[in-house]
């Protein structure tokens, strides 16, 4: 069980980052891009002030590559932080800790969204320039501090929030797959009963406050249900995937990214479809896959094919997904029963006929099919 040094999260948390900086170092290093600096950089420097720390600010170029961790060691090492703290999304808190491991300094996040789980981990998920998935990268400790002020994450548009929850989800389904195989976790070792039942008090969570959560941060207001729901993204879901474990769903999330009709969609619609493909493999009671479809689609999540860009009928890219989420090493293994390529094709094009019936069903809106955008991708 492995879990980060410190956990902050409220309204006005940002406001005092600099007095939990001050307990891990004396020169810090931000990491940002300028739109996410242009909304908390002057709180963060009026707490530096406060906390008589120095503020050093660098721009984060978009996505968690290689060539932006190593550009990210080069700024460290030159500027002598040692403290480096990413302010920001997914890719940025990646790409810091990546970056903070090699050049052998600290390292801290900000999230300024609730869009995933990997501000709390002891890894960080590489892409290519492209934004194709590369690698895991995995480091012997844990953030020491994760901040998420909740208005911060309030005043961000609500689809960040949405792919939190479907990155979320995809935690207990993973977690109980692991613990039914006996598989290691990302922690490096078998799943304990704590890791298990924070994935579980994740989807918990999840299904109780998700709806009511999105309306209020339409609205950019904190209510409970969101302070709740912002922990389950964050540190539950964070726990819960880390000392829990991953299978199907994040396997076939990888296994997406190789396909660029997918690019410029966020992690967690990507995992959203992968957790219904694992769920289809499972073989899940129809009533377990029809509740999935159903909550998911009115969270706003993609349930189906055509909303990640994919065509049922095109075998071609479903066969590409298929074999990118079954190479060896990749956490679909961990399953307790062995899943070949062919079987993720099958489950994929299922998943979307069944998930069309079921919204229909449901009187719930029709597919909208998603494009691409020409360059980059995100996280």
């Amino acid at each position: 069980m492995i879990s980060p040094g410190r956990y902050v999260q409220g309204k006005g948390a940002i406001h005092r980052v600099g007095e939990f900086l001050a307990q891990l170092g004396s020169s810090p290093l931000f990491v940002a891009d300028d739109l996410v600096w242009g909304f908390v950089g002057h709180d963060i420097e009026a707490s530096l002030r406060k906390a008589n720390l120095p503020l050093r600010r660098e721009t984060f170029n978009g996505i968690a590559s290689s060539r932006e961790v190593t550009r990210l060691v080069d700024v460290i090492q030159q500027v002598g932080a040692d403290v480096v703290v990413a302010v920001g999304g997914g890719s940025t808190i990646d790409a810091v800790k990546a970056a903070g491991f090699l050049a052998g300094t600290r390292w801290a996040n900000c999230p300024t969204v609730a869009s995933t789980d990997a501000p709390c981990s002891a890894l960080a998920v590489i892409y290519t320039d492209d934004g194709a998935f590369e690698e895991y990268r995995f480091f012997p400790r844990n953030p020491d501090l994760v901040l998420v002020d909740s208005q911060v994450v309030a005043n961000a548009p609500a689809s960040f929030l949405i792919a939190g929850v479907g990155d979320a989800l995809a935690t207990w389904l993973e977690a109980r797959a692991t613990a039914q195989s006996h598989a290691k976790t990302m922690a490096g070792g078998l799943p304990t009963l704590t890791g298990t039942a924070l994935a579980k008090l994740s989807w918990d969570i999840l299904w109780e406050n998700a709806l009511p959560a999105i309306d209020a941060v339409r609205d950019h207001q904190v209510t409970p249900a969101v302070e709740k729901l912002i922990e389950a993204n964050t540190l539950l879901s964070g726990l819960g995937f880390e000392s829990g474990g991953l299978a199907a769903a994040h396997a076939i999330h990888n296994g997406l990214t190789a396909v660029d009709a997918t690019h410029g969609l966020a992690h967690g619609q990507k995992v959203n479809i992968g957790s219904l493909a694992q769920l289809v493999l499972e073989g899940a009671p129809t009533s377990e896959i029809r509740d999935f479809i159903e909550f998911t689609t009115r969270v706003g999540l993609p349930t189906t094919l055509v909303e990640v860009g994919l065509d049922p009928d095109d075998t071609d890219s479903l066969r590409t997904v298929a074999d990118a989420s079954t190479v060896a090493g990749e956490t679909i293994h961990s399953m307790p029963f062995d899943v070949a390529a062919d079987d993720v094709v099958g489950a994929l094009a299922a998943l979307d006929r069944f998930a069309a019936r079921v919204r229909e069903d449901a009187k719930l809106p029709g597919p909208a099919p998603y494009k691409a955008p020409h360059h980059g991708a995100g996280r």
